[in-house]
């Protein structure tokens, strides 16, 4: 039966949506698809007050303009799905949502079985390593998995959607892999449930979060009551804790703070201790009393689950000590986690360490540059092959002194050099412009050689030789060489090391 139900905040909008009589159930909402399956309208089970009402007001209205009608507005549109309108139907109050893209879907899902085929895409199934086991029969097809720096990729997007929520002083309050969208294929995620966002001294929260995610002080204090000034309620600096967890789970499949340590002989209150108050990084660099037990881990979960096979410094320095910041020193010290711009910069700077891996078989196929004169991929242990150029950044200090920016790019063959590596002035953000987005260069091995080809810059300059690179030019790439790649304000120079040799 198609039904109207008709909007609170445009007197005279309708919406149409189909009631079979069994609608898909959320957690506190009932959904209903409209004819065209272009957006669903979402009623709560339970009759809002006042505040709750006016928090969706605000949501579809004030927040929505903040967010999507300016310049810059469409890209967002692509990292929430944001309610659009607030309806109501006698005394049940809802909220009118797009329906997700059609590549947040599974398309086969499972390699056995079509079981899942057509259900959303729920971060969960690409945070868990026995759904890229292939031992296990119930794992996701190959083909919906991408590779290793998809979920970067990923973790980018969402990072750059809780920077950009925490910037307009909202928080979500329920960040966790039930609640973004991923798609590995297309590098994309959405985070989704925005009707329950937090204004600090306005709209409290609703929940407390979602289990495995939710920060340390907030179980510690959930006995306490709501009022009481010692409970502490879902804020921007839970959100940045959810945040760590799930980049974390995405890049290293198992949970940051499930370890071998048993705190309590009850396994209810032991999960509350070990997430709660006792919580402890199972790769705590000192104290290795929360390690994983390897005797103890279910098979479907390696290698992923063993933390001295796969340690989490495989994802570079700059990643490495942001999960130390978050699970060290932040963990209960909510003021000291890293902001979700930092971890935006540090995946950033972590892809131009990557290099691909030169076994065809690898699952994985890319990894993150160690630092070391014989790099291989610690996932398949294949060793890379041949001399592997390594540029470090430098930019002018002052005239004549050039000091060192602790970025550093990686070069494997047709990789493109772009004007945020040229440039330190641009930031490679959510506000690059297209022009911004076009190689400037890249580099090839071409006759038993590494080279540079200068498509773009004008001012390209090998001070080794002291030789102009005129544009369509190359210039090859050698040990100890000195390249400037901008005479503008703000072009950096870089310094080539060989490894690998």
């Amino acid at each position: 039966m198609t039904k109207n139900v008709s909007s609170v905040i445009t007197p005279g909008k309708v919406y149409q949506y189909v009631d079979t009589g069994e609608p898909m159930r959320g957690g506190m909402k009932d959904v209903y698809f409209s004819p065209d399956k272009s957006y669903v309208v979402a009623f709560y089970r339970d009759e809002q007050d006042a505040v709750s009402k006016e928090r969706l007001r605000k949501i579809v209205t004030q927040y929505y303009d903040s967010f999507f009608n300016r310049e810059g507005g469409d890209y967002y549109k692509d990292l929430y799905c944001w309610p659009t309108d607030m309806v109501e139907e006698g005394r049940k109050t809802g909220i009118v949502v797009p329906a997700y893209h059609s590549n947040f879907f599974f398309k086969k899902g499972y390699a056995t079985s079509d079981l899942i085929k057509g259900k959303e895409k729920e971060g969960k199934w690409f945070a868990s390593p026995k759904f890229r086991n292939k031992q296990f029969a119930l794992r996701l097809d190959e083909s919906e998995l991408g590779n290793w720096l998809s979920y970067f990729q990923v973790c980018l997007n969402i990072s750059r959607g809780v920077k950009r929520l925490h910037s307009a002083g909202l928080a979500h309050s329920d960040l966790s892999y039930k609640n973004v969208l991923v798609d590995p294929v297309s590098k994309s995620a959405a985070i989704i449930d925005i009707d329950g966002l937090v204004v600090p001294g306005l709209f409290p929260p609703d929940v407390i979060g979602t289990a495995d995610f939710i920060a340390p002080e907030v179980l510690a204090t959930k006995h306490l009551h709501v009022k009481d000034l010692n409970r502490v309620l879902p804020s921007r600096v839970t959100d940045l804790h959810a945040l760590a967890v799930m980049i974390y789970m995405y890049l290293l499949y198992r949970h940051p703070l499930k370890g071998g340590k048993v705190h309590h002989l009850e396994p209810e209150k032991d999960d509350l201790l070990s997430m709660g108050k006792k919580a402890m990084f199972i790769e705590h660099p000192t104290d290795a009393t929360n390690r994983p037990n390897i005797s103890q881990l279910n098979p479907k979960e390696l290698p992923w689950a063993d933390v001295t096979r796969i340690p989490y410094s495989v994802t570079g320095p700059y990643l490495k000590a942001l999960f130390d910041q978050a699970f060290v020193t932040g963990l209960h010290d909510p003021a000291q986690r890293p902001p979700a711009e930092m971890w935006e910069q540090a995946i950033l700077k972590t892809t131009d360490l990557m290099q691909p891996c030169s076994n065809t078989a690898c699952d994985q196929k890319w990894y993150v540059f160690d630092n070391t004169s014989r790099p291989r991929c610690p996932f398949c242990g294949t060793a890379h092959k041949g001399t592997l150029p390594v540029l470090d950044l430098y930019y002018q200090f002052k005239p004549a002194v050039w000091r060192p920016e602790n970025h550093r790019l990686m070069v494997y063959n047709n990789q493109y050099l772009f004007q945020w590596h040229v440039n330190r002035n641009v930031v490679r953000n959510e506000k690059l412009t297209a022009e911004q987005k076009v190689p400037v260069g890249y580099f090839t091995f071409y006759q038993g050689k590494w080279v540079l080809v200068n498509q773009k810059l004008d001012s390209l300059k090998d001070l080794t030789n002291d030789a102009e690179v005129p544009l369509g030019a190359m210039v090859e790439i050698t040990d100890g060489k000195r390249l400037l790649l901008s005479k503008e304000e703000g072009g950096r120079v870089v310094l080539i090391t060989m490894a690998n040799k």
